[in-house]
């Protein structure tokens, strides 16, 4: 598996497991989508590892970071993001977000106010988007499908099974940790909790969404759907590209790509991160 020091952080009396990388003046963070930890990161990090700090982290209640004392909320992971960057982070950096991950940054953003040097997003999607009028039923039906999945990947051979899409995108070094640590019960224990919390979340931000970030802000979307899916992922797009239109400065990018846009396309990933340091 793949070796890469790390520490746990202590924040708002829980720990997150922090990994530095790279070199540099300059710091990037990264914040993993939903059901994901630090490793979803590692494709990007060689391009960049000469250019920057990098920091690549695992919420809390991820296996490393260890059982969290009760059920979190995206607020409580945005906290979190910004505790653990005022721990480890000397001064102002590029925060990066996947999927899910964009709710907990935009959120994070409010308070880190000059810090924020700039934001990517990477097929983050808005709650605005049509996907989330249903997503009480959907979340419902995901969970019980996940609750089945969190007592076969008791068997490794099983596990291996289910995630044969993400074992193609990543390398073996990778896929390995995400198995003995992402698809697990307790991994797929806390994606499911995971998957409560933006359920929870989502009609809060569509009442009162976070305030815009300043800061200069770069918004991905996956330009390839699932064969069945091209209507759902080009309404996603869109609600993807008004976001960025509604930015003080943003921009909007259609990438040929999969949702895992860091493993698909890790140099474009990490071209536009060096523009916004």
């Amino acid at each position: 598996m793949r070796e890469m020091p790390g520490q746990a952080v202590p924040v708002n009396g829980r720990h997150v497991y922090v990994e530095e990388s790279g070199q540099g003046q300059d710091w990037v963070v990264f914040e993993a989508g939903q059901g994901c930890g630090r490793t979803c990161w590692d494709p990007v990090l060689p391009p960049l590892a000469g250019r920057a700090r990098l920091v690549a982290y695992d919420r809390a209640g991820r296996v490393l970071s260890g059982r969290a004392p009760r059920q979190l909320g995206v607020d409580d992971m945005a906290a979190d993001l910004v505790a653990m960057t005022e721990a480890v982070v000397p001064g102002e950096f590029v925060l990066v977000a996947h999927s899910m991950g964009g709710l907990v940054a935009r959120l994070a953003a409010e308070r880190l106010g000059s810090r924020l040097r700039g934001l990517l997003l990477v097929d983050a999607l808005p709650e605005t988007s049509p996907v989330y009028d249903t997503w009480d039923q959907t979340t419902k039906k995901i969970d019980r499908m996940m609750a089945v999945v969190q007592t076969l990947t008791r068997f490794q051979p099983l596990a291996r099974l289910f995630t044969g899409n993400v074992r193609r995108l990543f390398s073996a070094d990778t896929y390995q940790s995400m198995l003995a640590e992402d698809f697990t019960p307790a991994g797929t224990s806390q994606t499911r909790k995971e998957i409560q919390a933006v359920a929870a979340a989502v009609p809060r931000f569509r009442a009162q969404p976070p305030r815009l970030p300043k800061c200069p802000t770069i918004v991905l979307s996956a330009a390839r759907a699932a064969k069945g899916r091209e209507r759902q992922h080009a309404a996603i797009r869109e609600h993807q590209r008004r976001y960025a239109g509604s930015l003080p400065d943003g921009r909007h990018e259609e990438v040929d790509s999969g949702h895992f846009i860091q493993a698909e396309q890790p140099h474009l990933v990490a071209e536009r991160i060096r523009e916004l340091l």
